[in-house]
């Protein structure tokens, strides 16, 4: 099997170290806006660097892993599926809503796979919180309260082309909410503070947001972010039910101290990113896309469960903006109302 990796960044170069070292993978291409940048990761890798995008197209590979910048997604994803070749793409498709239902048309009239980055899905603590819903040991499910913290905020350059808060990290918030629970949101209050640095107002973004969220069958649920926890990177999901508590993130490295004389003693060495949090998980979802490509499973995320995720977002920035309730079938691209239990995607 050959891949091609489009963009050669951070994430870009996780996933092809993971696809080099994949005994069912043979050979890579790799191509960057940055051709050196690609020409040296090739090097390293042992693997062929192209000069251009074009070149991952005519050189012919049978899968396309596409880590560019946001911007490119969504053209990329349609030219992958005008080439019938399947793709896996980090999130998200598009930063709007039409943008995104193109592409998803392009997939859907190609019959072509696209599988998405919402590497949580493939986290052990999160799909063992899935599995405690699904086998109803926390009786009824009342409350779920999420959160994301980043211990530092990104470049300055990167906030106008992040798409917001909402957008960019509490969408994986969104997309876990969806999953584990295999509930829909069907309406949220959401609401933004910009008090910290000078750069979020500039960019017209917050550095920290509050949402609650109702689900379809009355659970409700609370996500929050922030891009300034100094303490460290903090990720974590509460499920509380009639029966028990469950609780994703809770370790020796979660960032947090107790004010209890018995309570537990800081963590040694607090996480400090998503990379190192998340790395098992992000080596398991492009394993689960080599998977797919060879006809071996379902895909665990499609372009579908992505724009579900993206529509609760869109729908906390209208009330961040609008200062109101917003009911998620004010926003382009649902389905439907429906009591139905949906427990998503296949699970990893």
């Amino acid at each position: 099997m050959r891949i091609g990796v489009i963009g050669t960044g951070r994430i870009g170069t996780i996933h092809a170290n993971t696809l080099s070292r994949h005994r069912e993978v043979g050979s890579l291409i790799l191509t960057d806006a940055d051709p050196a940048r690609a020409q040296e990761l090739a090097h390293r890798l042992g693997e062929t660097a192209a000069p251009g995008v074009d070149e991952i197209f005519t050189w012919g590979v049978d899968a396309v892993v596409i880590t560019t910048a946001t911007s490119a997604h969504a053209e990329l994803i349609g030219r992958a599926a005008r080439s019938a070749l399947p793709v896996f793409c980090e999130k998200p498709i598009a930063l709007d809503l039409p943008g995104t239902l193109h592409a998803l048309a392009e997939v859907d009239a190609a019959g072509t796979v696209l599988q998405m980055g919402f590497q949580r899905r493939f986290d052990a603590g999160y799909a063992g919180a899935r599995e405690a819903v699904r086998a109803r040991r926390l009786g009824r499910l009342h409350t779920v309260r999420a959160l994301t913290a980043d211990q530092s905020p990104p470049p300055p350059a990167w906030l106008p082309l992040s798409g917001g808060l909402f957008r960019d990290t509490l969408i994986h918030d969104f997309d876990a909410l969806r999953w584990v629970t295999g509930r829909e949101v069907v309406d949220v209050y959401a609401t933004g503070s910009d008090a910290g640095p000078a750069m979020f107002r500039e960019a017209g973004d917050i550095d920290t947001g509050a949402a609650v969220l109702t689900l379809d069958d009355g659970t409700l649920a609370t996500a929050t972010a922030t891009r300034l926890n100094g303490a460290g990177y903090d990720v974590r999901m509460e499920l509380a039910g009639e029966l028990d508590t469950v609780v994703v993130g809770l370790d020796d490295r979660t960032p947090v101290a107790s004010t209890e004389p018995t309570g537990p003693p800081p963590a040694d060495k607090p996480w400090a990113g998503f990379l190192e949090r998340f790395g098992p998980a992000y080596e398991a979802e492009l394993c689960a896309f080599v998977e797919v490509v060879r006809g071996e499973r379902a895909n665990p995320c499609d372009g579908h469960e992505a724009l579900q995720a993206l529509r609760v977002a869109e729908a906390c920035e209208v009330s961040r903006r609008e200062r109101r309730p917003v009911r998620l079938a004010e926003v382009e691209g649902g389905d439907g109302e429906s009591g139905e239990v949906r427990w998503g995607s296949a699970a990893p």
